[in-house]
């Protein structure tokens, strides 16, 4: 397809030693986005591209492990060798409070944005980044948290966290590519089973299946083998580089 999808790390909910936290790289022609900055994942993304060179950050939630990275590109992007423009970034509600509230260390709120450019996410919410348009919609993970599909000359479509609901089906509808999350070994109000992922594909119609996200009580295999249970297309597992 014409998207290329590099997963600098799902691990969850802390990284592991050779697997990051949330974060993927997602590219076309010349574009670049960087997709949730879970921790650890600044490190992997350096060796695909710089921080000068990514395009956009669109980050699906403020939970930690897909977000956490966000903070030492803050002073990467102000306080070392990058120079450039305010890095677009998309992001929940209050994403920019949130980050200040970390960083700012006096009287005075830390300039947040002076590195990024925020734009807040909504439901619908459509973005024309480079060669990319990515379509945002509303999902199940009690706080506000999104999914992203990804149109480029073929479609990936990101679930972020959440439980199977109608909104993800109805944005991955077609979909080349589900990268979806299998975080739970049980049924869960805010987390997908692999069963419950390889339902949302089928019900998609998306050409593949990735599961992403596999929780500490499950091994990648068994997230694959569950998830293949429900849906008949090609499953695989998330691997990092």
């Amino acid at each position: 397809m014409g998207l290329d999808l590099t997963v600098l790390g799902c691990a969850t909910p802390y990284p592991s030693t050779d697997n990051p936290c949330s974060g993927y790289l997602v590219s076309n022609q010349d574009t670049r986005v960087w997709m949730d900055a879970g921790t650890g994942t600044l490190g992997p993304l350096q060796r695909h591209t710089s921080l000068e060179d990514v395009d956009a950050i669109w980050i699906s939630h403020l939970h930690a492990d897909h977000s956490a990275d966000l903070l030492t590109a803050y002073y990467a992007l102000l306080f070392a060798d990058i120079s450039r423009p305010p890095l677009p970034l998309y992001g929940p509600p209050g994403i920019a409070d949130r980050l200040a509230g970390f960083l700012t260390n006096g009287p005075e709120r830390s300039p947040v944005e002076s590195a990024f450019a925020i734009t807040e996410l909504h439901d619908g919410h459509v973005a024309e980044v480079g060669s990319m348009r990515l379509t945002t919609a509303a999902v199940s993970h009690g706080i506000p948290a999104f999914a992203v599909r990804i149109d480029a000359g073929g479609s990936l479509t990101y679930s972020g966290d959440t439980a199977p609901c109608d909104s993800l089906v109805d944005l991955a509808r077609g979909t080349d590519v589900l990268l979806c999350e299998a975080e739970s070994p049980d049924l869960s109000p805010v987390h997908h089973t692999p069963e419950g992922a390889g339902e949302t594909a089928r019900a998609a119609d998306a050409g593949r299946l990735i599961v992403t996200h596999v929780g500490r009580f499950l091994t990648p295999q068994e997230a694959v083998t569950r998830a293949s249970s429900r849906y008949d297309g090609p499953v695989s597992y998330a691997l990092t580089p």
